[in-house]
């Protein structure tokens, strides 16, 4: 996600002691409230019916690769060592990326899409273990594609995509945009949903409900929050697909994917859940877990993990 402007958040924020009713004398001052952590529960790794998880999948909007490789973010996904490894807001053209990603033998399969007409905006990757059946890039529309926002992997059983998908802007100056960009990909996945389910990962640049975001109500009008995105996603779920962290979580708060570099909002767990695995319907036996990595560092979103059994 682009960075945001300011929220105004109850406790963010300094305050302005000049316009201040003088302090009452023996009264102590309010104490600051502890922020409210989340703590990703341990892996489950089997179905509801048994069957053991063999697909590991990451996503991370890692906010620019070149500095997210030198503040070690590859350190952590060879401790992840996911199967597949999916990056978005990549801002790095092909011919620019670190040797430190580009000669990783551990996923010796890597695509690539950047931006064609802005240098160091957008971009997405996609790092496999083992060779997709096809690899194709953007979802079938110039106005789209010319961004480098989509990535499509076939396996044998079933598609996996990585997207990052246009943030709304400050001042809601792509809102339109956005909006016909949702139709225009929940078009393609469900083109795709027809050959063979799918798994969707990336910034999805939404945070569906307010359990999945800390200050819904001063977001209500910001890029993310609209009332259009949410039901934009609203209308994705309904043709078939589901929100994998909320079908196994529904009702877990304070879960969030996104923190703006301002006022401290990591620090105080004031986030966004920008950040998702939505799968194919009929894939929901066999999911295992939806992760959310909140505690690793290196950008300003963290990275999400997926276990299914394929």
């Amino acid at each position: 996600m682009s960075k945001r402007g300011k929220k105004k958040d109850t406790g963010d924020g300094e305050q302005d002691n000049s316009a201040a009713p003088p302090a009452k004398k023996g009264k102590k001052e309010k104490e600051p409230e502890a922020p409210i952590l989340y703590e990703d529960p341990p892996d489950k790794l089997s179905t509801k019916d048994g069957r053991t998880a063999n697909m590991k999948i990451t996503s991370w909007n890692v906010d620019g690769l070149r500095a997210w490789v030198k503040k070690k973010g590859l350190d952590w996904v060879r401790e992840e060592l996911p199967d597949v490894i999916c990056l978005q807001e990549t801002k790095c053209a092909e011919k620019s990326l670190p040797q430190d990603i580009t000669s990783m033998p551990e996923f010796p399969h890597k695509y690539w899409a950047g931006s064609e007409g802005k240098e160091g905006y957008s971009g997405v990757a996609m790092l496999c273990k083992t060779k997709p059946l096809n690899i194709t890039y953007g979802i079938g529309k110039e106005e789209h594609d010319k961004e480098g926002r989509v990535i499509t992997a076939e396996f044998p059983s079933f598609f996996l995509v990585t997207a990052y998908v246009p943030n709304a802007g400050r001042g809601l100056v792509r809102l339109d945009y956005r909006k016909t960009w949702d139709v225009d990909f929940r078009a393609y996945l469900s083109e795709l949903d027809q050959k063979k389910p799918l798994v969707l990962c990336g910034d999805l640049n939404v945070a569906h409900h307010e359990i999945d975001i800390k200050n819904p109500k001063g977001n209500r009008k910001n890029a993310g929050f609209t009332a259009e995105e949410r039901e934009g996603f609203t209308q994705l779920l309904a043709a078939g697909f589901v929100d994998s962290f909320r079908e196994l979580y529904p009702e877990q708060a304070n879960a969030y994917t996104f923190w703006t570099y301002m006022m401290n909002a990591r620090a105080k767990n004031v986030g966004w859940r920008l950040d998702y695995f939505v799968i194919s319907r009929r894939l929901l036996p066999s999911l295992c877990d939806s992760k959310i990595r909140n505690k690793v560092m290196g950008s300003d979103h963290c990275p999400i993990t997926l276990h299914i059994t394929v």
